[in-house]
């Protein structure tokens, strides 16, 4: 093993990424206040801990990958003050105000922060194919980035000042989440058309509508109406409104940007936040009045 490090947080982006360093022969100290998320990562070798500061105990590099700008705080300032760490690699989506933040307080105890949200979902985390954006001290990168190199195929360094990597994360969120809606009005309005929904599909991926939502999501989620790509609704919703944020603190105007937030919004307020994001196609087809696939 050539190093010992911490992970915090074991859910549906963490624990892929937790076991993609034991597969690249990393040691882990692990933790996630729910046990069962721990256990099949302590039954490859990881040593499960009872707490954040537990985990991070005797560790000089930390990760981080938690579901809210909240959460992420609370644990961070648990590990601040523990003597052994040097760097902390913050991989969630959290916005700029609270990297910053986090940066400043574990700054009082000696310790970088790396700000470095990926994307690419479970499934890439799990295929090795993530993108990671990373901003911080660029001798921590250094030290981290065969790190990175395990986690991700892509990862881009995004300058000194943490924060850079958060703007660049959910910018491109927001760009997946616009393409994720108009493609379901799009597909819905072919639909009550009378257009095949999978022929739909292959016209778009043929031509110049084509994404991320027409190209990957709908031929493994909403055209199998298994709605099981792998994120949760309420992920989504959380990062275009991070978005939203970044760009009112710069006074960008986003006029499409906000009425993808009042999509994702309405979504939300359907009770669906813990469903998968593709069911977003179910709030348009409500509307529409049309079922888009399970029709081969």
């Amino acid at each position: 093993m050539t190093d010992i490090v911490a992970f915090l947080g074991c859910g549906a982006m963490g624990a892929p990424m937790a076991e993609r360093l034991l597969d690249g022969g990393y040691g882990l100290r692990v933790f996630d206040p729910n046990p069962a998320a721990v256990k099949p990562l302590a039954e490859r070798g990881a040593i499960a801990a009872a707490s954040p500061r537990d985990a991070v105990t005797g560790t000089e590099i930390a990760f981080a990958c938690l579901p809210s700008p909240e959460v992420s705080r609370q644990v961070a300032s648990e590990a601040a003050g523990c003597k052994t760490l040097r760097i902390y690699v913050e991989m969630s989506t959290i916005g700029s105000p609270t990297i910053a933040a986090i940066a400043g307080e574990l700054a009082k105890s000696g310790i970088v922060v790396l700000d470095s949200p990926v994307s690419g979902g479970p499934r890439g985390a799990r295929a090795g194919t993530l993108s990671t954006m990373v901003a911080g001290d660029r001798a921590a990168f250094q030290r981290v980035k065969p790190l990175f190199d395990t986690i991700a195929r892509s990862v881009f360094y995004m300058g000194e000042k943490p924060g850079l990597a958060q703007v660049t994360k959910a910018a491109n969120n927001m760009i997946s989440a616009a393409a994720m809606a108009i493609s379901c009005e799009a597909a819905a309005l072919a639909v009550k058309a009378g257009i095949d929904a999978r022929l739909f599909i292959d016209v778009v991926n043929a031509s110049t509508g084509r994404n991320t939502a027409t190209t990957d999501k709908f031929p493994a989620s909403i055209l199998t109406r298994s709605f099981d790509y792998g994120g949760k609704l309420a992920t989504m919703y959380k990062d275009v409104t991070l978005c939203l944020q970044e760009a009112k603190e710069r006074d960008v105007p986003m006029w499409v940007g906000a009425n993808v937030v009042q999509l994702w919004s309405h979504a939300m307020s359907e009770g669906r936040g813990n469903d998968d994001y593709t069911t977003i196609m179910k709030t348009i087809e409500a509307w529409a009045g049309v079922t888009v696939g399970g029709n081969e």
